[in-house]
């Protein structure tokens, strides 16, 4: 389907399907730490899937691609890249299967029915942790978004979404790490898989992507170690996989 660009858009080959995804390079454009998420994640056909913080509808648009889900919904709070995330849905024909809602990750567990997802995916926006922002360093991105929510906030969230045995899935920064296993195991939501990614073999890890399953039992695996590049420039070759070169 043909789908009108605003000022400074464009639109990119995502390597999956043949699917394609609208950005403006000037404000926002998808990381790969969404890429890695969706490398990460598991999902069935019949799954009805939910992506909390959206964005532009990466993460449901690859999700489709990867394991053709029932359903998925993207929640989004800022209008103007709903929008874009509405527009990269119709570029393809993909109405039918995945729905972007404006909304909240706060007020999630009001907009949707209580243990109504089989998987719930999140790459959390700027939040605030408990002592103050998660990167301090950078509040004009955050002003420029204009998201702010906790870790509790989508942990809660996502443990009333999610049905018994559900799975989620969140890629976030490893010095978080204490606190994302406590808020899990606070709210149920059973820590049962981890892996670090390394931007380099020499370096501190930089994300860590993480599964839990609500009501799960206690057992965790930790996986081998992901490291992105071999060399300046030049990725490892599990890299080349997930992005599907």
């Amino acid at each position: 389907m043909k789908v009108e660009l605003k000022d400074k858009e464009r639109i990119d080959d995502l390597q999956r399907n043949g699917y394609q995804i609208i950005q403006n390079p000037e404000k926002f454009c998808f990381g790969m730490d969404a890429v890695l998420l969706t490398g990460f994640a598991n999902a069935r056909e019949k799954d009805i899937l939910l992506d909390l913080g959206t964005g532009t509808g990466i993460i449901p648009l690859l999700m489709e691609a990867k394991y053709h889900c029932s359903h998925l919904t993207g929640l989004e709070i800022q209008e103007e890249s709903a929008d874009m995330a509405r527009r990269s849905v119709a570029l393809n024909d993909l109405q039918d299967r995945i729905d972007i809602v404006t909304g909240d990750i706060k007020e999630a567990d009001r907009i949707f029915q209580a243990a109504s997802f089989d998987c719930i995916t999140c790459n959390p926006p700027y939040m605030i942790g408990q002592h103050g922002l998660t990167n301090p360093e950078e509040p004009k991105a955050i002003a420029r978004h204009e998201v702010l929510c906790t870790l509790e906030d989508v942990v809660s969230r996502t443990a009333k979404l999610l049905k018994p045995g559900g799975h989620f899935y969140m890629v976030h920064r490893p010095f978080r790490l204490a606190e994302i296993m406590t808020m899990l195991v606070k709210y149920k939501l059973e820590p049962k898989r981890m892996q670090l990614v390394y931007p380099y073999i020499d370096k501190e890890p930089n994300m860590v992507l993480i599964e839990a399953v609500r009501g799960g039992r206690s057992r965790m695996t930790v996986e081998k170690p992901l490291i992105v590049y071999q060399s300046p420039g030049v990725y490892m070759p599990e890299i080349y996989d997930i992005y599907g070169y």
